[in-house]
């Protein structure tokens, strides 16, 4: 048997493109000792992807010729470890292939949560992010004003839902009326603007009213800009991700800091959600209480097939995406 896997075939200096990448076929990788070989079964497609081949970030950088790389479940098809057993199902650092293998202490065994897909969702990257990022570096309290950008993405959305959830006021940032409507419609969000809609900065001010206590910041540039302006006076930014900077080599950053920053005194905090792992039982348990009492929806969008990685990253950095994206590379256990 051969390995399907997509490496990195030249690292971009612009947009991403599809001859980024290249499909590759290779050995099914074998386990050393402590390592197990895992069978991929979902991927999660995230816009911090396309930061990794920018260099260095909060992981090595990824290189041309590298299989790239993301986050997965997956089930164990053979161990050489003693924490793990064949026909677990475990979630971890992977790569766009069909069998990897991994160091077995670098894996967390996963309980049978169906569908499997929740796992990358609500109760995985995206469901967590929100949740530490909110609760535990931005110190929402109900009865705040939150305010969220990309809020109909995998992260915004959850963060909205779990403000809403709190007794939080909350309004989103989206691109397009169409995702606007679905974000108040189906998310339950107060309002939410659309940033390309050539009035935005009035009426985010309007829809801000007395001000902001909390931004949840996805995207950076403009947008990011124009909720420094809108914050109370010592009002808390939480700094997630960039993504309308990952995509070009000549980002833009807001143009008024730090003078905002100091004028109201405001909180700048930026965080990975592998800071807060130690609190990650309690986030799956409000979670889940949220999720079975109806507080938050889930929202999901997969594409099937590996071959589909590259155009399933290029049409998020895009703004394609409603709810949580991620790649289908082989059938759910039975």
């Amino acid at each position: 048997m051969t390995n399907r896997q997509i490496v990195v075939a030249e690292l971009p200096k612009d947009a991403l493109t599809p001859g980024h990448f290249r499909m590759t076929t290779t050995p099914i990788p074998e386990p050393g000792e402590g390592e197990a070989q895992l069978r991929v079964i979902l991927m999660s497609i995230d816009a911090a992807n396309r930061s990794w081949l920018k260099g260095a970030t909060y992981r090595a950088p990824v290189l041309a010729g590298d299989p790239m790389p993301t986050y997965a479940v997956a089930e164990v098809t053979r161990s050489r470890s003693p924490e793990l057993d064949v026909g677990d199902l475990v979630i971890g650092s992977a790569s766009w292939s069909e069998f990897v293998t991994a160091p077995a202490d670098k894996l967390r065994k996963m309980p049978g949560i169906r569908p499997l897909s929740h796992l990358l969702s609500v109760y995985g990257i995206a469901g967590k992010t929100a949740y530490h990022g909110l609760i535990t570096v931005g110190r929402a309290v109900a009865g705040e004003t939150v305010l969220v950008s990309a809020a109909a993405g995998s992260v915004g959305g959850f963060v909205g839902q779990i403000a809403k959830a709190m007794g939080c006021h909350v309004i989103g940032i989206a691109g397009g009326a169409e995702k606007c409507n679905w974000v108040t419609s189906e998310l339950g969000f107060d309002a939410c603007l659309d940033y390309r809609d050539s009035g935005f900065n009035k009426a985010l001010r309007a829809a801000c009213g007395d001000g902001v206590d909390v931004y949840f910041d996805n995207v950076g540039g403009k947008v990011l800009e124009a909720a420094l302006f809108n914050m109370k006076d010592r009002g808390r930014v939480v700094c997630c991700g960039a993504i309308s900077q990952y995509d070009t080599d000549t980002p833009s950053g807001p143009r008024n800091l730090p003078g905002l920053v100091v004028t109201k005194r405001l909180r700048m905090e930026g965080f990975i959600v592998s800071d807060f792992a130690r609190d990650d039982d309690k986030a799956m348990k409000a979670l889940r209480h949220w999720v079975d009492a109806g507080r938050i929806k889930v929202t999901e969008d997969i594409f099937d097939g590996l071959e589909r990685a590259p155009e399933a990253l290029i049409d998020l950095l895009a703004g394609g995406n409603t709810g949580k994206r991620m790649v289908r590379v082989s059938a759910d256990p039975s």
